[in-house]
Formats: structure tokens, sequence, C-alpha cells
């Protein structure tokens, strides 16, 4: 799992900041710094803020996950 960020999108809103402090930090008022691997134990947090975004600018992006009831089958 990670986080993409589109900054060209990002206002500066920092409801991510506020809700996932942890991986996003508002610099200067104006430039948003984040990590784009988190810990699971965060996950929570983050798809919070990503949904809180008023622009949509957060992504969390679960491609590197497997895939739920996805099972190896042979026969």
């Amino acid at each position: 799992m990670r986080l993409v960020v589109d900054l060209n999108r990002c206002q500066g809103f920092a409801q991510c900041a506020f809700l996932a402090p942890d991986v996003f930090v508002l610099h200067g008022g104006e430039a948003l710094l984040f990590t784009s691997r988190f810990d699971e134990g965060l996950r929570d947090q983050v798809e919070q803020a990503a949904a809180a975004c008023p622009v949509q600018a957060v992504l969390v992006d679960f491609s590197d996950e497997p895939a739920k009831g996805a099972e190896g089958h042979v026969g």
C-alpha cells in the first residue's frame, strides 16, 4: 500500500495533516510533505485523510496488496 498525492492539485487545505499527522505535514503553510509508504496501523487515518481532501489530491494505492478472495485454483 502506498500513498500518492497530486501536488499540482493540492491547495494546502491541510485536512490530511489534521487527520493523519504521522504521514502528512504542512510545511511553511504551503508545502505538503508526506510519507508515501506508511505503517499498516495508520491505514484508517490515511483513508480518512484521503476522503477528507476537498480537491481529491490524495490517493491510497492498494495495487501492491493481494486481491481479497483471489485464491489460486488448480484443476
